[in-house]
Formats: C-alpha cells, sequence, structure tokens
C-alpha cells in the first residue's frame, strides 16, 4: 500500500519536473557551443556564440542593424576532414551592445541535412575521442 503510495507520489513529481523544465526552456532546439564555427554575416565575418537548428547568436558590432532586419548569413564548420558551409537568411531577433541573435527562416531539407551532418561530425569525433 505504502509502495504504491510512494511510486504514485514519486511520478506526479517527476512529471511535475518534466513540466517545469519545459517552461523554463522555451528553445525549439537545443544550443551548440562546442562546434568549430565562424560566421559570415551580410558579408563579414564573426565568431559564433552558440547556434542550433533554429538560429545563431553571433558576436560583433550590430549597432547599424535593427530587430526585425533580415540578414544573410553562412555558418562555417571545420569538420574532421572537410569545411562545411551553411548559407541562409536569418531574422534578428534579440539584440545586445556586442551579439545579435538571428533567428533562421524555415530550413530547406538540404540545409538541415547540412546542420545535421555537423551534429553528427561531432558526436563521432567526441565518441572516437572517448574510447582511448
Amino acid at each position: 500500500m505504502f509502495g504504491r503510495l510512494f511510486k504514485s507520489n514519486l511520478a506526479m513529481d517527476d512529471m511535475q519536473d518534466v513540466q517545469e523544465s519545459n517552461y523554463q526552456n522555451k528553445r525549439a532546439f537545443p544550443r551548440r557551443t562546442s562546434d568549430s564555427c565562424i560566421s559570415e554575416v551580410d558579408g563579414h565575418n564573426y565568431p559564433v556564440e552558440d547556434w542550433s537548428m533554429g538560429g545563431v547568436r553571433v558576436f560583433g558590432d550590430f549597432r547599424t542593424y535593427q530587430m526585425g532586419q533580415e540578414l544573410p548569413v553562412t555558418l562555417k564548420f571545420k569538420l574532421r576532414d572537410q569545411i562545411v558551409g551553411v548559407q541562409h537568411v536569418g531574422t534578428i531577433v534579440r539584440k545586445t551592445r556586442d551579439t545579435i541573435g538571428l533567428q533562421f527562416a524555415p530550413l530547406t531539407r538540404e540545409i538541415r541535412a547540412r546542420l545535421q551532418q555537423v551534429v553528427d561530425d561531432f558526436n563521432a569525433n567526441e565518441f572516437a575521442e572517448s574510447q582511448f
């Protein structure tokens, strides 16, 4: 009897933890900070703070740009045996003194596959290094 009551309370606590974590993290995609990546935004190269399948946060001086402005962006990733460039368009959705956040336009199948290639390469490399 107490076992069932205890298990049902644990299940409710676990469900509440999941709901709270979903509420706190409203992002559709997890951010990636470990990949070797730079960006080219509107023809200028900038370092990338983090990126996801939904967008990218870039360091730089963007004082002349406005919220809601669309910009061409190319992400360049260094993989194990090649450099992969992904060209796309992003809209400025966040802006600070040193960074901007670009939300990607809906991804095409090709762009999604290239970004997934970056994630897969990183995961394979991490696994290979863990075997030594």
